[in-house]
């Protein structure tokens, strides 16, 4: 039975003249005058229950039923489909854009490159291996973004080049804690580079951006390669046999090569891994780690989340006295602080020292760290005051920039006076890791508080990515200037001033403090490197995993080794501890 129905308006012959009788007689006209060719010759259409046709007579369209006509009834397309709203789509995926296209085959090769190097390099520690490693990764992102046609900007290319430049602390540095922060920091900017936010909140979710992207980079992972896998095995196999010809070679000729000349066998050993079966654990789970790692990385250059699109909404404007009043009673305060620390600084620190019975030292450390949770607690109090501050007229935002304004300029001269206290700590009981981390950041502080001024002056539109960009810059300064150097350096300068060193904490630094240390005087040189190079000796990791640090430490070990004796290191005879200038005799050892 054909489905063809007449169009609307068409007729199959002429229409009566008259009224239609009844008894059916129009019907009968109807299908006596149809041409014999039309369409439904059947006297019944499907699910009608009538009999067998006459001959000759030809059945008129099938009946439509009620809920399909137009204004008819309607049923859902699953009966069984339980009523209520629908699913909302959830706030993740209104802020990511389309599916990304199938993974390129040039973003699927820096995958596995990443993965392969990840499992041969990173077994035996950071050093350089940690940017070879991020290569392949970054250019697996760059044609996963070229792909979508996303274009680079000057943005991405500062946080993908400050994150490459970040991963040259591993290969400088042997010291471990600049380094982790270093690696963690790397991770965070190229997050950004791959999310592009610019918002305070975005900023913030965006270097946390590549977690959400590993659940959809596998998953978009495993659909480019079956894939590519239908309808080319024949292309797999080729390559396949053409990998397992060239390793066979490989291995062949540099066997002879190697058993051939005993120089080309330590070069060729030293450039090749040393993987064993006992490392597969470890080594699969870095080997999942890179491909990981990379399939996100790619995943979120091709479809990045745009954090930017959530909003918060700002604070309730307060009126001007009750959003003014607090922050300069505050200012008051800060000034009256500032006032005495101009008077000490003129009179004199031992004025105040007999004036307030207290030693050098003690005042030095008294006030410092009061003074660090002063500045982060004023960061907070302005952040605030700009949610809740009055705007709408000029003259609104010209008593925030004036109050504001102050408050800023105020808080740079605590943090003035608390570096000047931590100068004061050093020069009592010298420099430790948590004194130069401290004052590192009360340092980072002041730059931020310098931003906010400047944000007052030519706008606040570049503020949060400037704030995460002062934040890389000073992890990579703290991590090439070599903390641990600086600590060892210090603390041989001050015992040739005072004859005052605590050679058991300085024992415990890294080789980057070797060039340092090396210049003390016998048997405090031999104390001080002595547990540094039988760490060395017991670690002799590979090239790839050696840092600059660790290798210059070796070549000054290796001409004078350390040969002193336990009766030589002994605290008497050494000096350990003590107080510097006006340090206290009761307290020879701060633990800060």
């Amino acid at each position: 039975m054909s489905d063809h129905t007449p169009p609307p308006g068409a007729s199959d012959g002429p229409e009566p003249s008259g009224p239609p009788e009844r008894g059916g007689a129009p019907e009968r006209d109807m299908l006596a005058k149809a041409p014999s060719g039309s369409a439904g010759t059947s006297a019944a259409s499907p699910g009608t229950g009538t009999g067998t046709a006459r001959p000759g007579a030809i059945a008129g369209p099938p009946k439509i039923p009620a809920y399909a006509q137009a204004g008819g009834p309607q049923y859902p397309a699953d009966p069984w489909q339980r009523p209520g709203p629908r699913p909302q789509p959830s706030a993740l995926s209104k802020l990511r854009p389309a599916g990304p296209a199938v993974i390129s085959a040039a973003t699927l090769c820096c995958v596995a490159a990443t993965a392969v190097l990840s499992a041969l390099l990173l077994g035996d520690g950071l050093g350089v291996n940690a940017l070879i490693v991020a290569v392949p990764a970054a250019l697996g992102a760059f044609f996963a973004a070229r792909t979508a046609r996303r274009r680079l900007r000057p943005w991405t290319a500062f946080w993908a080049l400050g994150g490459l430049a970040l991963l040259a602390v591993p290969a400088l540095r042997d010291a471990g804690w600049p380094v982790f922060l270093a690696v963690v920091s790397a991770i965070a900017l190229g997050s950004l580079a791959l999310h592009g936010s610019r918002s305070w909140l975005g900023v913030f979710l965006g270097s946390l951006g590549l977690l959400c992207a590993i659940a959809d980079g596998l998953a978009w992972g495993g659909r480019g390669v079956r894939a590519r896998m239908d309808g080319s095995q024949k292309r797999l196999g080729g390559v396949v046999r053409s990998a397992g010809v060239a390793v066979v070679l490989l291995v062949v000729f540099g066997a002879l090569f190697a058993s051939a000349d005993a120089a080309f066998a330590d070069v060729l050993g030293s450039l090749m891994p040393d993987v064993s079966v006992s490392d597969s654990p470890w080594r699969l789970l870095l080997f999942m780690t890179g491909l990981i790692g990379a399939l996100a990385a790619g995943y979120a250059a091709a479809a990045p989340v745009r954090w930017d699109g959530i909003t918060v909404r700002p604070g309730k404007a307060r009126g001007r006295l009750e959003w003014a009043l607090p922050l300069i009673v505050l200012n008051l305060l800060f000034a009256v602080f500032v006032a005495v620390q101009l008077t000490v600084l003129l009179g004199g620190y031992d004025k105040v020292m007999a004036e307030t019975d207290l030693s050098y030292s003690a005042y030095a450390r008294q006030g410092f760290w009061q003074l660090l949770w002063a500045t982060v607690l004023t960061l907070l109090v302005i952040a605030l005051a700009l949610r809740w501050a009055p705007r709408g007229r000029s003259g609104d935002r010209t008593l925030v920039r004036a109050v504001l304004g102050a408050l800023c300029l105020l808080t740079l001269t605590v943090v003035a006076s608390a570096l000047r206290r931590m100068d004061l700590y050093v020069d009592a009981y010298g420099l430790t890791r948590l004194r130069i981390s401290v004052a590192a950041v009360e340092l980072w502080l002041g730059v931020v508080i310098l931003l906010i001024v400047a944000a007052g002056f030519f706008g606040a539109r570049l503020l949060p990515r400037a704030v995460a960009a002062s934040a890389a810059i000073g992890v990579l300064a703290f991590g090439l200037v070599s903390p641990d150097g600086l600590i060892a350096e210090q603390n041989v300068q001050r015992y040739r001033a005072d004859h005052s060193i605590d050679i058991d904490y300085l024992r415990g630094l890294s080789a980057d403090a070797v060039p340092a240390l090396d210049a003390l005087p016998e048997p405090l040189r031999s104390c001080a490197l002595r547990d540094i190079e039988q760490s060395l000796n017991e670690n002799d990791t590979a090239w790839y995993a050696t840092s600059w640090g660790e290798a210059r430490a070796r070549d000054i070990l290796r001409e004078r080794s350390p040969h002193a004796t336990a009766e030589a290191c002994d605290p008497s005879r050494t000096g350990v501890g003590g107080g510097g200038r006006g340090g206290d005799e009761s307290d020879p050892y701060d633990p800060y």
